[in-house]
């Protein structure tokens, strides 16, 4: 029964004390406003306006509304105001989740200097290990899934970032140390250390181990990679991971390096998962467009998408 010009006639009412001025303010005549308030009244089945009073008055009914009117009125405005700035793409929201263990790495300098250059961006960041991120998406809790394996579905695109090769890492002690390419086979004998997901999120997996029906001799989870890597530098398990995660171990002599099947090896893409309608956003394409130049600065072996 109650619309929003209902709310903005009786609150220009009790500003302005009288019907004429409170017509002139919204831009209508006395007599529609009038009108206005009795097909209010006659929906309500009650007077909102006692009108044998002088300056006529708000009822307790009008009054009721009213209250309602200075509750809702000012977040209307302030909604409104919001989105002209995000049409202008002067605001908006960012909420990220991470498909990724690994990507902490260069994800929070990217994210450090977005807030620098954004500062009315509202940011918030959560790991995507717990929960599926792209219902979330859909809904809207979520504005941007950073994932190397995409779900396909409507109305979500996939924005490459970069390309990273899957290598998996060992100890020197470990005979694999001295094969420069390694078979799925070679994994069969071997304890495979991973980040603590579900197996079939793990490209290791997807992309090598399941096509040749091959499983690693057992499995064990550690939730940091310098957990991992100190694992493996023991002796205690092969890690697959993203080869840019590795280069500081590997230049210190820590562990050794086998690339996947054969040359040139397995490659992974890495993408920004966004709501089809956001995708032009100009906050959101200024974060992929930073996240590009920090990772392409920073991290040793991607190659552009």
């Amino acid at each position: 029964m109650l619309e929003i010009k209902h709310l903005e006639t009786l609150t220009a009412i009790r500003n302005f004390g009288n019907l004429q001025e409170a017509a002139d303010h919204l831009s209508v005549t006395q007599s529609a406003l009038s009108h206005q308030l009795r097909d209010l009244e006659n929906r309500l089945g009650t007077s909102v306006l006692n009108r044998r009073t002088r300056p006529a008055r708000l009822t307790t009914a009008g009054l009721r509304i009213l209250a309602l009117a200075d509750d809702i009125l000012p977040k209307i405005k302030s909604t409104e105001r919001e989105l002209q700035k995000l049409a202008a793409g002067n605001t908006g929201r960012l909420h990220l989740a991470i498909e990724c263990h690994s990507c902490f790495e260069w994800l929070m300098p990217a994210l450090d200097a977005y807030r620098q250059q954004w500062p009315q961006i509202s940011l918030d960041l959560s790991a995507a290990f717990s929960f599926a991120p792209f219902p979330a998406l859909r809904r809207g809790d979520l504005d941007l899934v950073i994932t190397s394996d995409p779900v396909r579905s409507e109305n979500i695109d996939y924005i490459p970032l970069f390309k990273y090769e899957l290598v998996v890492a060992v100890s020197a002690a470990n005979p694999l140390s001295q094969k420069r390419y390694i078979k799925p086979q070679d994994l069969a004998n071997q304890v495979l250390i991973t980040y603590p997901v579900d197996k079939d999120r793990l490209d290791i997996y997807s992309t090598f181990l399941e096509p040749a029906d091959i499983e690693p001799a057992a499995t064990r989870t550690a939730e940091l990679t310098p957990m991992i890597i100190q694992l493996v530098n023991s002796n205690r398990g092969v890690a697959a991971l993203p080869n840019w995660t590795l280069t500081d171990y590997v230049n210190q002599e820590w562990l050794k390096i086998c690339h996947l099947g054969t040359p040139p090896g397995i490659w992974q893409t890495l993408y920004a998962a966004v709501r089809s309608e956001d995708r032009r956003a100009s906050y959101i394409q200024a974060f992929l467009t930073l996240a590009r130049e920090i990772c392409f600065k920073n991290l040793s072996g991607i190659r552009a998408s």
